[in-house]
């Protein structure tokens, strides 16, 4: 049974309640605890994670609150600096939760990796030949990874390019099951164990052998309704009229994009996933038509409710690399609760759309910088140079006034001084 991920008064409790809270729910040992205070990643380890480190940058981890997935509760660990990101995603995870939670699903973990040949004389010969090879291109292939819970590269197919500035191209794609892992260094490595057969069946030259990061074989999907009531007819008219914006615009459409990744990557990062692949997979697939659009729908039904739906490749992992080697992480991962990587991914799909619908109600609404603004004030006030007390004072007072800049912040602690 799964915890609740209603905390009512979440956000009005001090750090140390809040660890408390999370500790008591989500079963967190004493040194785990300890962890998230400290950060987990020693100077130390992080030398021992990548080259030529001079010291630790930290990011705000925060939870999300009132997540109903599949009829599940998460709470959402997000690790991420942007002021009400995580407080917006709490508040439609409500408005969502009150209509009946999200729905969620993840296609299977399957990756794709790309060999690249050149220099072939007769690319329609070197096409059938791949295909005539397929099963020992695959059992070689697969001699290098487990095939334990259905993973391994699963099929092959070839592409040709005939025309290219560098000449004909032909690349041969692997379908590999990566199971729970993101993937990278599986996916890399059967492309490099498989290239010098390749080279030999087409007489070509291997160049590229590599995973691609539009997964578009790895998609993850998430639905939600918000009821009529808890918007307004108004509200619901401009989050549709924005939405067909970002379906039209491209300028819109990245800005859309943005707030939909402010809570997918927050996770990613939480979770030691690979946040710019996941970016680079989604922008990839929102441009997969020609143009590039919006990652989300967002309609009426019949009833008058608001409708969001949200599809894009989520290559994510929960074992491997980093992910098993940074303390964070691994808290992060049992405050989710997730068991596998299709599972992640629909979680963080959902999240993804939450962020979305967090961010268009605002615009819809109030504009997005009436509670951003007040949250940010916190921001200002610590780089005028307030500490302690004096910080909440201080944003108080720049949000009232709505008067959020620097030089106005430093104004009132140089009169509060002296």
């Amino acid at each position: 049974m799964s915890i609740s991920s209603r905390l009512p008064g979440f956000y009005r409790q001090n750090v140390a309640e809040r660890q408390a809270a999370i500790r008591e729910r989500c079963n967190l040992t004493e040194s785990e605890a300890v962890a998230l205070t400290r950060g987990g990643l020693s100077v130390d380890l992080a030398n021992r994670l990548i080259e030529n480190v001079v010291g630790m940058y930290d990011l705000p981890l925060g939870v999300a609150t009132n997540f109903l997935i599949n009829d599940r509760d998460y709470l959402i660990p997000m690790a991420i600096e942007e002021p009400s990101v995580v407080a917006a995603c709490s508040h439609a995870a409500k408005l969502v939760r009150d209509a009946g939670g999200f729905t969620a699903r993840a296609d299977a973990p399957m990756m794709i990796g790309q060999v690249q040949v050149l220099d072939i004389v007769d690319l329609d010969a070197a096409r059938e030949k791949i295909i005539a090879a397929r099963d020992e291109i695959l059992a070689l292939a697969n001699s290098k990874i487990s095939r334990a819970n259905d993973g391994g590269a699963k099929d092959i197919q070839v592409r040709l390019f005939r025309d290219t500035r560098v000449g004909p191209m032909l690349v041969v794609h692997l379908a590999i099951n990566v199971r729970d892992a993101m993937g990278a260094n599986a996916v890399n490595t059967i492309c490099e164990t498989i290239a010098p057969l390749i080279e030999q069946i087409t007489g070509g030259r291997v160049v590229l052998r590599i995973l691609s990061n539009l997964a578009d074989q790895r998609l993850a999907r998430a639905r939600c309704r918000v009821k009529h009531d808890a918007l307004g007819d108004a509200v619901i008219r401009n989050i549709i009229a924005a939405q067909t914006l970002a379906e039209i615009d491209p300028y819109r459409a990245a800005t859309h994009n943005k707030g939909v990744l402010n809570g997918i990557d927050a996770v990613a990062l939480a979770t030691a996933n690979d946040w710019r692949g996941v970016e680079a997979g989604a922008h990839a697939y929102a441009a997969r038509s020609g143009q590039y659009r919006a990652l989300t729908q967002w309609d009426r039904d019949a009833a008058g409710d608001l409708i969001g739906s949200i599809e894009l490749p989520l290559a994510v992992g929960i074992v491997g690399g980093t992910i098993a080697a940074h303390p964070v992480a691994q808290i992060a991962l049992k405050v989710l609760g997730v068991t596998s990587a299709p599972e992640l991914a629909g979680v963080m799909a959902a999240v993804g759309l939450a962020q979305n619908l967090g961010a268009l109600r605002a615009l819809a609404s109030e504009g997005i910088q009436h509670g951003h603004m007040a949250l940010h004030a916190r921001q200002v006030a610590i780089a005028a140079g307030a500490s302690g007390e004096q910080i909440d004072r201080l944003a108080d007072q720049l949000a009232q006034e709505q008067n959020v800049r620097l030089s106005r912040a430093k104004e009132l602690l140089r009169g509060q001084h002296g």
